[in-house]
C-alpha cells in the first residue's frame, strides 16, 4: 500500500475518497529506560531508549492506520500525519491518520 504525506501520487488517479483511517498505540516508559534515562540527564546526549520506543510507536501507529485502510479496500492513504499526545506522566499516544483512496 502507498502512503504518503502528500494529497497526489504521480501517475495515479484517485477515484474514489473511501475515508479517514487510523491508527494510534499509548506507550509507557519502563523502570529500566527510566534509570539510563536519568543518568544520560546527568551527562547528556540523546536518550536512545526513549528514542527507539518513540519510533516502535510511531511504526505500530501506522500499521494499524494501514490495516484500517485495508478493511476499506484502499489502494493508497493519502495526506497521511502522525500526532503525539501526552496522556498521563510516563505515558503518550500516537496517532496515525490519513485518507484511505481507491485508484481508478
Amino acid at each position: 500500500m502507498i502512503i504518503t504525506t502528500g494529497e497526489q501520487i504521480p501517475g495515479k488517479e484517485i477515484e474514489k475518497i473511501l475515508g479517514v483511517v487510523r491508527g494510534g498505540t499509548v506507550r509507557a516508559r519502563n523502570i529500566g529506560r527510566d534509570i539510563f534515562a536519568g543518568l544520560k540527564n546527568i551527562v547528556g546526549g540523546e536518550i536512545s531508549e526513549y528514542t527507539k520506543l518513540q519510533a516502535e510507536s510511531r511504526e505500530e501507529a501506522i500499521y494499524r492506520m494501514e490495516e484500517d485502510a485495508k478493511k476499506l479496500g484502499a489502494d493508497a492513504i493519502i495526506g497521511m500525519k502522525l500526532n503525539t499526545s501526552m496522556i498521563t506522566q510516563g505515558a503518550s499516544e500516537i496517532l496515525a491518520y490519513g485518507t484511505a483512496v481507491k485508484f481508478k
